[in-house]
């Protein structure tokens, strides 16, 4: 019986996902080997990444200057629609950020803060747990990396994520180059080119700037904080003693997001 041409790469389609050479497909195409073979050595390395973020000296201005420098790169456009909107970084008030850690007689300064949020980068991360096509996974130093290239925007792991940190691309968010309403606030974009675009109906978040990492180069907005505030976040290997976030938390009482749930964030606030 002949066979055409689609029926074809079907049947070849299926033999790759049954193995290659003894090996499953997830095995061959396996996210953290891809980029463990494509990614140089890289300068710093770490076992368990972590950010301290110090409430006292994150202001509402500072914390702008932080979204911005982020967004700038990793090309995530300003889009006016809020349904639409693509944040990595964005800022939030005590309150939500921290449902269950406030009573009446917390201190007033507390309890009007405004605090930058991120993900968390959580050791025990649900939205990995939860994705069909590991476009979601945890490298070994503990970050929560995102693949848009395997992405279905099935949207599993928004849904599994307690602290509403990742987004959706709803529309095609290169779109700002072409439409004059939105050519104003995206002058620039996209603004980063040695980092790629993402494309509609993917998910994106947060990487704790893993490709500056890579180079020896602390997150962006690390940078920018320091920059203007000596020690206003603090960023570094959770597993080492000696390392300056291990300091910083051994001397100062900090808090996590919703740490009831189990997920071990990675994120921690200095109050």
């Amino acid at each position: 019986m002949a066979v055409d041409r689609r029926q074809f790469l079907k049947v070849a389609g299926i033999s790759t996902l049954l193995g290659i050479g003894g090996k499953t497909a997830f095995e061959i195409l396996s996210p953290g080997r891809l980029e463990a073979s494509s990614q140089k050595i890289p300068l710093t390395t770490g076992k368990r990444w972590a950010m301290v973020i110090d409430t006292h000296k994150m202001d509402e201005g500072l914390i702008e200057k932080c979204i911005e420098a982020c967004h700038r790169e990793h090309n995530v456009p300003n889009l006016d629609s809020q349904k639409e909107e693509v944040k990595w970084l964005w800022k939030e008030d005590y309150h939500h950020t921290f449902p269950n850690q406030q009573h009446r007689f917390t201190m007033h300064d507390i309890i009007h803060k405004i605090v930058p949020v991120m993900c968390n980068h959580c050791s025990n991360p649900p939205c990995c747990r939860v994705c069909p096509t590991q476009s979601t996974w945890q490298r070994d130093d503990g970050i929560i990396m995102m693949d848009p290239h395997r992405c279905i925007g099935c949207r599993f792991c928004m849904a599994a994520c307690p602290f509403g940190a990742r987004s959706f691309n709803w529309g095609d968010p290169r779109r700002v180059m072409t439409d004059d309403s939105l050519k104003e606030s995206n002058p620039d974009f996209p603004q980063n080119p040695e980092y790629p675009t993402r494309c509609k109906g993917v998910v994106e978040k947060c990487n704790f700037c893993a490709e500056r990492l890579a180079k020896g180069l602390e997150p962006k907005c690390v940078e920018v904080a320091n920059d203007k505030k000596e020690a206003a976040m603090i960023f570094g290997d959770l597993a080492d003693p000696e390392s300056e976030v291990r300091t910083i938390l051994n001397e100062r009482y900090s808090i996590r997001r919703k740490p009831e749930l189990g997920t071990e964030p990675n994120l921690y606030f200095l109050i």
